[in-house]
């Protein structure tokens, strides 16, 4: 079956997930450091847990579709290292910084990451531009 047809609305829904799931951090994240508990509620973990699954096979299907390697393509592979970065920074931004303030910074470098990895995306570079900044 030739998937390439639906390549631009996977990758529509892609990027929607992305926008979905980065907001839905940063709200969570707000919540979180406001002493909220409705962040840590199951409906919203499990929102959590079905868009990141959805936006995780999307990505995957683009990667699939396009023939992409990691290795070769090195703005792919700079993504696919710093997601693990990326979830680690949220779950001690969430639920495993012990005080508010470890909780911040976690918040503000998962952000960091996330904006990284969104802006590797968009311009196929890993550096995300920063060279160009640097200069």
């Amino acid at each position: 079956m030739d998937l390439l047809p639906w390549f631009v609305p996977i990758k529509l829904a892609h990027v929607t997930l992305v926008l979905a799931s980065g907001s839905l951090f940063a709200a969570r994240g707000i919540g979180v450091l406001s002493g909220g508990r409705w962040p840590m509620a199951v409906p919203v973990r499990r929102a959590s847990v079905v868009i990141d699954t959805l936006l995780l096979a999307a990505g995957a299907t683009m990667w699939a579709l396009l023939a992409l390697n990691p290795l070769r393509d090195g703005w792919l592979g700079a993504k696919l290292l710093a997601l693990p970065v990326y979830i680690v920074l949220g779950s001690f931004a969430l639920k495993r910084g012990r005080t508010t303030g470890q909780r911040a910074f976690f918040y503000i470098a998962a952000l960091a990451v996330f904006v990284y990895i969104a802006t590797v995306a968009v311009r196929h570079d890993p550096s995300a531009g920063l060279a160009t900044l640097l200069r």
